[in-house]
């Protein structure tokens, strides 16, 4: 208990450090601010960085391998509406009563368009395009040797634009994903030694193009107190914005169409004026998706906000 207590502390003094009585330019429409969601990608383009996120939950293979993941994402803007992404990603598997392995993920890219916002009804929309890229990570921890390219859009809006009887409810904001993986190959073909036989055979694993969506659900604290009512809330409470993700998953073909997997994950996230501070339980939504409840936590930093005037600012399309 005491450590709790003093890891509170800490975190509270973090916070009044990090305050301020409003948020910056990062990710705005309107009087609305979208936080950097955890596991749903964020509506908007900003120069920002995930230093780390780190996750964990079991997945479910026979007897339950503890995967835990610890990522670096880095978000840079070439004009104020378009920027590119870069992430890597550090996976430590614990298999059931075997030996662990560790090793880096396959590297992954990122370009998003940013074309519609509105700043009166606080929505964005954004096209984007990721690619995660084969056989650049370890083969220790079973990447893919092939690439998947992963179209996808992007929205947010915000209900601050209610009538005033819905007070209350304008805090409320909702920011999503529609997209589909479509891998490069469509199976791979290996072959293992049969241990009663000795020979060899042949095995095809497939790979299915697989639609993903998801969306979060987020109460602001900071809309409440700033744009709706003063209820008195004081650090670091006034900054905190408590959030439910949703991310699922369906395959369309190659023989595993309809078997959805996904996580609902809620959470809080914290945020400031340079930073913020996330964290969500990851709980599966059938066998499938996992064997026990999980958690994502991630430190996230605006770079547009520490660093506006040099790594902070779009490459092109802004005057000096």
């Amino acid at each position: 208990m005491k450590h709790l207590v003093l890891l509170f502390s800490i975190v509270c003094a973090v916070c009044e450090l990090g305050a301020t009585s409003r948020v910056y330019g990062h990710g705005f429409a309107g009087a609305r601010f979208f936080p950097a969601t955890l596991s749903t990608d964020d509506p908007f383009v900003a120069d920002e960085l995930s230093l780390p996120t780190v996750s964990t939950i079991r997945t479910p293979d026979d007897g339950g391998t503890r995967q835990t993941d610890i990522s670096v994402d880095i978000a840079k803007r070439i004009t104020p509406n378009f920027g590119i992404e870069v992430g890597e990603t550090f996976l430590m598997l614990h298999p059931h009563g075997e030996e662990s392995v560790s090793g880096f993920g396959n590297l992954e890219l990122g370009a998003k368009y940013q074309f519609f916002e509105n700043d009166e009804h606080e929505s964005i929309v954004s096209l984007g395009l990721g690619a995660e890229v084969g056989g650049t990570g370890s083969k220790r921890v079973g990447v893919d040797t092939f690439s998947t390219w992963a179209p996808a859009l992007f929205f947010g809006k915000g209900l601050g634009d209610l009538p005033p009887g819905l007070s209350l409810l304008r805090p409320l904001a909702i920011t999503g994903i529609i997209g589909v993986a479509i891998p490069t190959s469509a199976s791979t073909r290996t072959f293992s030694v049969n241990e009663e036989t000795g020979e060899r055979e042949l095995d095809i694993e497939r790979h299915p193009n697989v639609p993903q969506y998801g969306f979060a659900v987020e109460y602001s604290f900071i809309y409440l107190q700033g744009q709706v009512k003063d209820i008195g809330l004081r650090a670091p409470f006034d900054h905190l914005i408590p959030l439910i993700e949703f991310s699922f998953e369906t395959p369309l073909d190659r023989g595993q169409e309809g078997e959805t997997t996904g996580t609902i994950n809620p959470g809080v996230i914290w945020a400031g004026k340079y930073f913020q501070v996330g964290a969500e339980a990851v709980i599966p939504i059938n066998s499938h998706s996992g064997s026990d409840v999980g958690f994502i936590a991630q430190l996230h930093f605006y770079l547009d906000d520490l660093f506006p005037h040099t790594i902070g600012r779009p490459l092109f399309g802004v005057k000096k």
